[in-house]
Protein backbone atom coordinates (compact mmCIF):
# COMPACT_ATOMS: atom_id res chain seq x y z
CA UNK A 1 0.00 0.00 0.00
CA UNK A 2 1.94 2.99 -1.30
CA UNK A 3 1.19 6.73 0.00
CA UNK A 4 -0.24 9.12 -2.46
CA UNK A 5 2.13 11.37 -3.93
CA UNK A 6 0.44 14.50 -2.85
CA UNK A 7 -0.07 13.52 0.35
CA UNK A 8 0.79 15.47 3.48
CA UNK A 9 4.37 13.79 5.30
CA UNK A 10 4.05 11.97 7.65
CA UNK A 11 4.08 13.50 11.52
CA UNK A 12 7.33 12.46 12.64
CA UNK A 13 5.98 11.24 16.20
CA UNK A 14 3.66 9.26 14.39
CA UNK A 15 6.26 7.68 12.62
CA UNK A 16 8.58 7.59 15.71
CA UNK A 17 5.76 5.54 17.57
CA UNK A 18 5.87 3.32 14.13
CA UNK A 19 9.19 2.39 14.18
CA UNK A 20 9.24 1.51 17.80
CA UNK A 21 6.11 -0.26 17.74
CA UNK A 22 7.49 -2.32 14.91
CA UNK A 23 10.76 -2.91 16.82
CA UNK A 24 8.82 -4.33 20.24
CA UNK A 25 6.71 -6.70 18.04
CA UNK A 26 9.94 -8.86 17.25
CA UNK A 27 11.07 -8.84 20.74
CA UNK A 28 11.15 -6.59 23.91
CA UNK A 29 13.48 -3.75 24.01
CA UNK A 30 15.32 -1.51 26.29
CA UNK A 31 14.68 2.07 25.95
CA UNK A 32 18.42 2.79 24.89
CA UNK A 33 17.75 0.34 22.05
CA UNK A 34 14.88 1.70 20.84
CA UNK A 35 16.48 5.14 20.91
CA UNK A 36 19.30 3.87 18.38
CA UNK A 37 17.13 2.69 16.23
CA UNK A 38 14.97 5.71 16.20
CA UNK A 39 18.08 8.21 15.95
CA UNK A 40 19.41 5.44 12.97
CA UNK A 41 16.20 6.09 11.38
CA UNK A 42 16.81 9.93 11.44
CA UNK A 43 14.01 10.74 14.64
CA UNK A 44 15.05 13.75 16.04
CA UNK A 45 16.68 13.49 19.88
CA UNK A 46 13.39 15.95 21.01
CA UNK A 47 10.74 13.60 18.86
CA UNK A 48 12.37 10.16 20.20
CA UNK A 49 12.50 11.03 23.87
CA UNK A 50 8.89 12.55 23.95
CA UNK A 51 7.82 9.45 22.79
CA UNK A 52 9.94 7.28 24.87
CA UNK A 53 9.08 8.59 27.98
CA UNK A 54 5.20 8.39 26.71
CA UNK A 55 6.13 4.48 26.27
CA UNK A 56 7.52 4.27 29.82
CA UNK A 57 4.50 6.31 31.64
CA UNK A 58 1.82 3.53 29.65
CA UNK A 59 4.47 0.23 30.17
CA UNK A 60 5.35 -0.30 27.28
CA UNK A 61 8.92 0.27 27.95
CA UNK A 62 10.36 -0.47 31.01
CA UNK A 63 14.12 -1.48 31.57
CA UNK A 64 13.76 -2.91 34.90
CA UNK A 65 11.28 -5.96 33.45
CA UNK A 66 13.23 -6.61 30.40
CA UNK A 67 16.20 -6.87 32.93
CA UNK A 68 14.14 -9.33 34.95
CA UNK A 69 13.12 -11.11 31.98
CA UNK A 70 16.70 -11.39 30.50
CA UNK A 71 18.34 -12.57 33.68
CA UNK A 72 15.75 -15.26 34.43
CA UNK A 73 15.89 -16.36 30.77
CA UNK A 74 19.31 -16.36 29.81
CA UNK A 75 20.26 -18.24 33.50
CA UNK A 76 18.25 -21.02 32.50
CA UNK A 77 18.13 -21.41 29.29
CA UNK A 78 22.25 -21.28 28.52
CA UNK A 79 23.36 -21.17 32.37
CA UNK A 80 24.86 -17.86 32.17
CA UNK A 81 26.18 -16.27 35.11
CA UNK A 82 25.79 -12.85 36.77
CA UNK A 83 29.03 -11.01 35.26
CA UNK A 84 28.01 -12.41 31.61
CA UNK A 85 24.58 -10.88 32.01
CA UNK A 86 26.37 -7.99 33.31
CA UNK A 87 28.07 -7.43 30.59
CA UNK A 88 24.72 -8.37 28.33
CA UNK A 89 22.43 -5.91 30.01
CA UNK A 90 24.56 -3.02 29.62
CA UNK A 91 24.98 -3.63 26.35
CA UNK A 92 21.82 -2.77 25.48
CA UNK A 93 21.82 -0.31 27.61
CA UNK A 94 20.22 -0.82 31.09
CA UNK A 95 21.30 0.96 33.77
CA UNK A 96 23.72 0.01 36.17
CA UNK A 97 21.57 0.19 39.07
CA UNK A 98 18.23 -1.68 37.33
CA UNK A 99 20.96 -4.34 36.50
CA UNK A 100 22.08 -4.76 39.75
CA UNK A 101 18.46 -5.18 40.87
CA UNK A 102 17.84 -7.80 38.45
CA UNK A 103 21.10 -9.83 38.76
CA UNK A 104 20.05 -9.23 42.73
CA UNK A 105 17.56 -11.82 41.79
CA UNK A 106 20.20 -14.35 41.06
CA UNK A 107 21.68 -15.62 44.33
CA UNK A 108 25.37 -17.44 44.76
CA UNK A 109 23.72 -20.61 45.63
CA UNK A 110 21.60 -20.85 42.09
CA UNK A 111 24.30 -20.10 40.21
CA UNK A 112 26.53 -22.34 42.06
CA UNK A 113 24.00 -24.55 40.94
CA UNK A 114 24.04 -24.20 37.53
CA UNK A 115 27.65 -24.27 36.94
CA UNK A 116 27.28 -27.98 38.90
CA UNK A 117 24.89 -28.79 36.44
CA UNK A 118 26.63 -27.52 33.40
CA UNK A 119 29.87 -29.32 34.76
CA UNK A 120 27.97 -32.57 34.94
CA UNK A 121 26.56 -32.38 31.48
CA UNK A 122 29.47 -31.68 29.78
CA UNK A 123 31.38 -34.19 31.88
CA UNK A 124 29.26 -37.19 29.89
CA UNK A 125 31.00 -36.47 26.54
CA UNK A 126 33.96 -35.27 28.02
CA UNK A 127 37.51 -37.17 26.74
CA UNK A 128 41.07 -36.80 27.39
CA UNK A 129 43.05 -36.63 30.72
CA UNK A 130 41.55 -35.65 33.63
CA UNK A 131 43.73 -32.42 33.65
CA UNK A 132 42.98 -31.55 29.93
CA UNK A 133 39.45 -32.21 31.29
CA UNK A 134 39.75 -30.04 34.21
CA UNK A 135 41.14 -27.05 32.13
CA UNK A 136 38.12 -26.94 29.47
CA UNK A 137 35.47 -27.10 31.54
CA UNK A 138 36.69 -24.25 33.92
CA UNK A 139 37.47 -22.45 30.87
CA UNK A 140 33.90 -22.99 29.67
CA UNK A 141 32.15 -21.93 33.11
CA UNK A 142 34.69 -18.62 32.62
CA UNK A 143 33.09 -18.29 29.42
CA UNK A 144 29.70 -17.86 30.95
CA UNK A 145 31.23 -15.51 33.21
CA UNK A 146 31.34 -17.42 36.45
CA UNK A 147 34.20 -16.38 38.95
CA UNK A 148 36.93 -18.85 39.33
CA UNK A 149 36.27 -20.22 42.83
CA UNK A 150 32.66 -21.04 42.22
CA UNK A 151 33.69 -23.02 38.22
CA UNK A 152 37.20 -24.82 40.04
CA UNK A 153 35.33 -26.45 42.84
CA UNK A 154 31.58 -27.10 40.30
CA UNK A 155 34.38 -28.73 38.16
CA UNK A 156 36.36 -30.60 41.82
CA UNK A 157 33.65 -31.71 42.49
CA UNK A 158 32.41 -33.32 39.22
CA UNK A 159 35.63 -35.05 38.69
CA UNK A 160 35.97 -36.51 41.92
CA UNK A 161 32.75 -38.12 41.23
CA UNK A 162 33.34 -39.87 37.66
CA UNK A 163 36.34 -42.08 38.46
CA UNK A 164 39.14 -42.75 40.55
CA UNK A 165 42.10 -41.49 38.30
CA UNK A 166 40.39 -38.12 37.93
CA UNK A 167 39.20 -38.61 41.90
CA UNK A 168 42.77 -38.57 42.51
CA UNK A 169 43.39 -35.54 40.40
CA UNK A 170 40.60 -33.86 42.09
CA UNK A 171 42.46 -34.54 45.64
CA UNK A 172 45.30 -32.70 43.96
CA UNK A 173 43.83 -29.55 43.45
CA UNK A 174 43.56 -26.73 45.92
CA UNK A 175 40.32 -24.99 44.70
CA UNK A 176 41.01 -21.81 46.69
CA UNK A 177 44.42 -21.27 45.90
CA UNK A 178 43.87 -21.33 42.11
CA UNK A 179 40.71 -19.09 42.68
CA UNK A 180 42.95 -17.06 44.39
CA UNK A 181 45.77 -16.87 42.01
CA UNK A 182 43.09 -16.79 38.88
CA UNK A 183 41.38 -13.54 41.49
CA UNK A 184 44.86 -12.05 41.29
CA UNK A 185 45.74 -12.74 37.27
CA UNK A 186 42.15 -10.76 36.63
CA UNK A 187 43.13 -8.00 38.68
CA UNK A 188 46.54 -7.26 37.44
CA UNK A 189 45.34 -7.80 33.83
CA UNK A 190 42.09 -5.08 34.05
CA UNK A 191 42.84 -1.67 32.76
CA UNK A 192 43.61 1.33 35.35
CA UNK A 193 40.96 3.93 35.33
Amino acid sequence: MSRDAGAPPRDEAELAREICLRQLALRPRTRAELAAELAKRGISAEVSAEVLDRYDEVGIVDDAAFARAWVSSRHAGRGLARRALATELRRRGVDGEVASEALGELDEETEAETARVLVERKLRTARGEPDAVFRRLVGMLARKGYPPGVAIRAVKDALAAQSAEAAEFADRIDADALADAEGDLDRESRPLD
